[in-house]
């Protein structure tokens, strides 16, 4: 029995499916786990989804900010972008049971075993492990409440970009969802910036630097898994900080992580979107 981490597959089903195969994957005994964006820009999203959810008992997914963009999109509070490839799972038959499903995902994964913890964009270095895993509960419990389609009205927006564990109602649960989807750069205090997506801070304030450059509240030997970065090609060079977005869907390769011996596999990818 192994453990696998994969990075943004974005539907790119078929490296996915080329990269299960090179690591000799038994969806009937291994387990899957997905940092997130499981579709959206790539040629097979309505598949992709498909395929995760046929092996959905052997899987362990968290939102990413494409994942909830989709949900917003099919509840009726945000429209398609130009290069969104997500119009086949917004008309298909079972776009119902697909997107209910979905909703139904976790925000962050934790697992004592493996002392890992894997959420979209990471854990931000002002919350510790009992305070991440708490707060992914509450934007989890909003998802799956009544009161979700009120807040996918709101859900876009970069305030609040500090965190207050004062914050109430949908500003709280706003700045939960962008500290685990979104994050990249922050200051030491936890100030979110928002804007940068460079793999290098070009904001101009020096204050702010890549999240897992600062010192983690985590328990000393906890790994973080994240994705969601792809311009740093999965290189962080921090000990126990695996990014593992390594840019499928725009040429670059789809990463996986063994868990059982921290080994990283990868398939090239054929270049779907072009760089911009």
């Amino acid at each position: 029995m192994a453990t696998y981490a994969i990075g943004d597959i974005q539907g790119c089903l078929q490296p996915l499916l080329s990269l299960l195969k090179q690591v000799s994957f038994d969806s009937q005994k291994d387990t899957l786990w997905i940092a997130g964006d499981l579709i959206n820009r790539g040629p097979e999203s309505l598949e992709t989804l498909r395929f995760l959810y046929s092996i959905k008992d052997n899987l362990k997914i968290v939102l990413g900010n494409h994942d909830l963009h989709l949900l917003a999109i099919a509840r009726g509070h945000a429209n398609l972008k130009r290069n969104d490839t997500l119009t086949e799972i917004l008309n298909a038959s079972d776009r119902d049971v697909l997107l209910d499903w979905l909703q139904a995902q976790p925000l962050c994964h934790y697992d004592p075993e493996f002392n890992a913890i894997m959420s979209h964009a990471g854990v931000p270095p002002c919350w510790n492990l009992e305070q991440t895993l708490a707060y992914a509960q509450e934007a989890s419990n909003l998802l799956q409440s009544e009161y979700a389609n009120d807040f996918f009205k709101v859900m876009y927006g970069n305030k609040p970009n500090q965190w207050d564990p004062e914050l109430i109602g949908f500003d709280r649960i706003r700045a939960i969802i962008n500290y685990l989807t979104r994050m990249r750069f922050c200051d030491e205090k936890g100030k979110l910036d928002l804007k940068s997506k460079e793999a290098t801070n070009k904001s101009g304030n020096k204050d702010f630097k890549k999240w897992f450059k600062f010192p983690s509240q985590l328990p000393k030997d906890c790994q973080i898994i994240f994705g969601h970065w792809a311009s740093l090609e999965g290189k962080v060079k921090k000990k126990r900080v695996h990014a593992l977005d390594t840019g499928c869907v725009w040429g670059g390769s789809l990463t996986a992580l063994c868990l059982n011996d921290w080994q990283p596999y990868s398939t090239p990818c054929p270049m779907i979107r072009p760089i911009t």
